[in-house]
């Protein structure tokens, strides 16, 4: 399908830089607040922030009957609930509205005063209230390296890991807005031949680059959600951290799973780029072998071609960017992720998470985790302050990126940036 708000041809009157996230083309949604506004959303447009609740008050969207002050609220959660009839002609509008050619901002000195604020004055808030988490497991390269880690490398792959989209529930009281701190997780642990375990501070804490989508609008209890349908309800996506503590995962995930290894903190970047806006950056997938269950085939592209990078920041030194990977390496697509999911009745609301799982490419230097990048330990990587890491030190800010880049094109996610502190 295609948009007029995705015209590569398309130029804002806001100054918008080069190589800045957030052309015209993007307009992501977030919630920001400042010393005179309270908790609201906007979209970002180059160095600046629109304001949607004066936007609507000056009844510059009077023509999508859009419920009173809809956008005066700390999260986006009413808003994606209108659904993709009400969302996509809304960001067609704004895009209108920017549109260097377009006067009924650009041209209202008082409005535009009010209406446009510099995000270096802003501060950004978790954009939607998150009802539930899923994590995937859906890179094969990941869950390969992992398995050969840990397991026999000569079948690496559990046998249900190219027949279903592997997941777990996660906690959703513990997802966190870029630049919010984390404290290293406590609990047990077990050294290699020892007969119990032992109480303390994870020493084995990593990061998991993932990309996350969020849905709008829900099935009923005892429905499914087709691959055909999926994209109706898939509002966008943002990065997504998902920390984990290797030593306390090891010891607990057997028999049911990761718990305090995971639970204690997830980081999502503040901007949520729509699907309509990554259409296209759309590209073919992996082929999948053996042939998938009927319900889980599909028709198009559901893989997303977004280049993503991980940086590691040691306290008071710059950061050194310790890999390079792409969403487009996920075996299992979002369509497919998402019908599975409720393929047995489970009902899914607006404002869930879905996080892909760490994402993993094909070769060293795109691995999405330092347990895969430092390889369990065993290949240090030095930092720009000459220490060495196999995994992240306390003070250690951790930064996630990433964009499509096509026809000239640049849609960004902005970055998601963590700092570990000491365990309480």
């Amino acid at each position: 399908m295609s948009y007029k708000a995705n015209d590569p041809s398309l130029k804002s009157w806001v100054s918008v830089p080069e190589n800045s996230d957030f052309p015209i083309q993007n307009l992501p949604y977030g919630i920001f607040s400042t010393k005179e506004k309270s908790p609201r959303a906007g979209v970002a447009i180059g160095d600046h922030i629109l304001d949607l609740t004066e936007i609507q008050s000056a009844q510059l969207l009077n023509d999508l009957e859009l419920p009173d002050r809809v956008f005066d609220r700390p999260v986006l959660n009413d808003f994606m609930d209108l659904g993709k009839e009400v969302t996509v002609p809304v960001r067609e509008r704004i895009a209108e509205l920017l549109n260097r050619d377009n006067q009924e901002l650009q041209g209202n000195d008082q409005l535009r005063e009010k209406a446009l604020i510099p995000q270096a004055e802003a501060t950004m808030h978790l954009p939607i209230r998150v009802g539930d988490y899923t994590d995937f497991y859906s890179s094969e390269s990941h869950a390969t390296n992992v398995g050969t880690m840990f397991r026999d490398p000569e079948n690496a792959l559990l046998p249900n890991w190219k027949h279903i989209p592997v997941g777990y529930h996660g906690r959703a009281s513990s997802i966190v807005i870029s630049g919010t701190p984390l404290h290293r997780p406590k609990g047990q642990t077990i050294e290699p031949d020892a007969k119990q375990p032992d109480f303390g501070p994870s020493k084995r804490v990593d990061f998991e680059l993932e990309m996350a989508f969020i849905t709008c609008g829900g099935n009923k209890l005892g429905d499914s959600i087709s691959t055909k349908e999926a994209e109706k309800y898939i509002f966008g996506f943002t990065i997504f951290n998902d920390w984990s503590a290797r030593d306390i995962q090891k010891w607990e995930y057997v028999p049911l799973g990761p718990f305090l290894a995971k639970n204690f903190g997830s980081s999502m970047s503040p901007w949520i780029v729509t699907y309509e806006a990554l259409e296209p950056f759309k590209v073919a997938g992996p082929k999948q072998d053996p042939e998938v269950l009927p319900y889980l085939k599909f028709e198009g592209n559901y893989h997303f071609d977004v280049e993503l990078e991980v940086a590691i920041a040691p306290k008071e030194s710059t950061e050194k960017v310790v890999t390079h990977s792409n969403f487009k390496h996920m075996y299992w697509n979002v369509a497919q992720q998402l019908a599975h999911h409720t393929i047995n009745g489970c009902n899914i609301n607006t404002g869930d998470v879905y996080a892909s799982g760490t994402i993993s490419g094909p070769k060293e230097g795109a691995f999405g985790s330092m347990l895969e990048i430092a390889w369990k330990g065993t290949k240090p990587v030095k930092m720009s302050d000459g220490t060495e890491r196999k995994f992240i030190n306390d003070h250690d800010t951790v930064i996630m990126r990433g964009h499509g880049l096509k026809n000239g094109v640049r849609i960004g996610f902005g970055e998601v940036k963590t700092e570990i502190l000491p365990a309480k």
